[in-house]
């Protein structure tokens, strides 16, 4: 069993996280302030400790150097009324593994307490995984995730990958769609073969066919020689082609001889080429819809559309952005050479309540230039940036909070990138009465008041 030493001038808030500890199973040993906590330091070993930021005599800061003095593995969380970017920076410097700021939801005090015990050197290899602990991430191919919609992908993917069956892939902007078809070609028999990656939209009409097909000497002016295109380059492998939607009509009739038949003439060639290709499609727009408005051929559609495989956008799959955060932190921080190795509850549940637009390219946009920009071993709200300099003060895509029903809501349930507005909103319903709004916000006067004094409302 761990012992923990909780450590809050506050009695109430000493008492409440005794009991939820204790609740959890541990071993609880409380102390007043920071010299009582230091005689308990000397005589006793524990686990980890909780302490609050400001108290009188030693304050957090210090009893986290005398933690550090007498047993540098030990963990230590801090709890405070007081969090700031400046609070943050000197605790991370000095060793702490965390901090919270004192209107926590239990959960993620569990969780980071949790996590703090996991994480010990010197335990790592004791530990067992605590029962609900969330499972280690799934890499499949260069894809992360564990969520439900995530498995079914990887699912389809295992079993069409050594099929010839083509694959059109739908999903949004920034889903990881190319990823998707990696991973079909690095699961099957085709491996260690070209993918050749083809972007329909990116490449003008009048170059494309040349870029898919070859020319041959003398077919066109600037033709000095015979070149092969991207079809003949991939043979034995697999063609990507990206943003199929975007494909112009008359090379629609020609892609789809190439589907049918594996066989097309280069430009100014006279003698059919045959390869051997898997050819995967993908799009972010409705085909159907474009079928229908005659601006994509019916029979490619179908030719292309054997096996569908939606990818789901990130706000479908919200319990893989801690699994993606952990994974871009540490990609980002080898490549800018930082010592950023974690980020903030507070900037975690930030993201997690974000809708992203931009799906997961948008995430790892966000996280790149956080790590670039942190100073601390930790990424902190303040450094997520969620807009472009000179944008609207909305963010992209954010849909507006929830109105509030007569009988109120859980603030604490809600998703805390509305919280401003949802306090505004039950402020608003409850005629400016604090007291009113707290009941419809299903917390305290204090928590209410402290929380509306953080995000400086009147």
């Amino acid at each position: 069993m761990e012992t923990i030493l909780v450590v809050d001038d506050d009695q109430g808030m000493r008492e409440l996280i005794e009991i939820l500890l204790t609740r959890e199973g541990y071993r609880v040993k409380t102390a007043a302030d920071g010299r009582e906590a230091s005689e308990l330091l000397g005589r006793e070993r524990f686990d980890l400790v909780v302490t609050d930021l400001k108290m009188p005599r030693v304050d957090g800061i210090d009893l986290l150097k005398q933690v550090k003095e007498i047993s540098p593995e030990t963990p230590v969380i801090i709890v405070t009324a007081f969090a700031s970017g400046e609070t943050a920076l000197t605790a991370m410097k000095e060793g702490a593994y965390d901090y919270l700021e004192k209107n926590f939801d239990v959960n993620d005090l569990l969780g980071l307490v949790r996590d703090a015990l996991r994480k010990k050197p010197a335990d790592r290899q004791e530990l067992a995984p605590t029962p609900g602990e969330m499972p280690p991430p799934i890499l499949f191919g260069r894809m992360v995730g564990r969520s439900r919609a995530m498995n079914r992908v990887y699912d389809t993917v295992r079993k069409v990958a050594d099929t010839t069956a083509n694959v059109l892939i739908l999903g949004e902007s920034g889903t990881g769609k190319e990823l998707v078809a990696r991973a079909v070609h690095e699961t099957s028999s085709r491996r260690d073969r070209p993918f050749v990656v083809i972007n329909c939209g990116g490449i003008p009409d009048n170059l494309l066919e040349s870029e898919l097909f070859g020319y041959m000497k003398g077919s066109f002016s600037g033709a000095y020689a015979d070149k092969p295109g991207l079809f003949e380059v991939a043979h034995g492998g697999t063609v990507f082609l990206d943003e199929i939607g975007e494909l112009p009509p008359f090379l629609q009739v020609k892609l789809l001889r190439v589907v049918q038949e594996k066989t097309f003439l280069r430009i100014g060639g006279a003698r059919e080429i045959t390869v051997d290709v898997r050819i995967i499609s993908a799009t972010n727009q409705d085909l159907v819809a474009r079928v229908r408005e005659k601006k994509f051929r019916e029979d490619l559609f179908y030719r292309l559309n054997v096996i569908p495989l939606r990818i789901p956008p990130l706000r479908e799959r919200k319990e893989d952005i801690p699994l993606l955060v952990d994974h871009f932190i540490r990609k980002y921080a080898r490549e800018f050479g930082k010592e950023v190795r974690k980020i903030s509850p507070f900037a975690l549940d930030l993201l997690a309540g974000y809708p992203f637009p931009g799906n997961v390219r948008e995430l790892e946009n966000i996280i790149e230039r956080s790590v670039a920009l942190e100073m601390t071993n930790i990424i902190l709200p303040e450094n997520l940036i969620f807009k472009e300099p000179g944008q609207e003060d909305d963010l992209p895509g954010r849909p507006s909070a929830p109105d509030i029903p007569d009988d109120g809501i859980d603030l604490n349930a809600e998703l805390s990138f509305y919280e401003g507005e949802l306090i505004g909103k039950a402020m608003k319903k409850a005629g400016g009465s604090k007291t009113a709004a707290a009941k419809l916000l299903s917390v305290s006067f204090d928590s209410l008041r402290y929380r509306m004094e953080k995000l400086g409302l009147d």
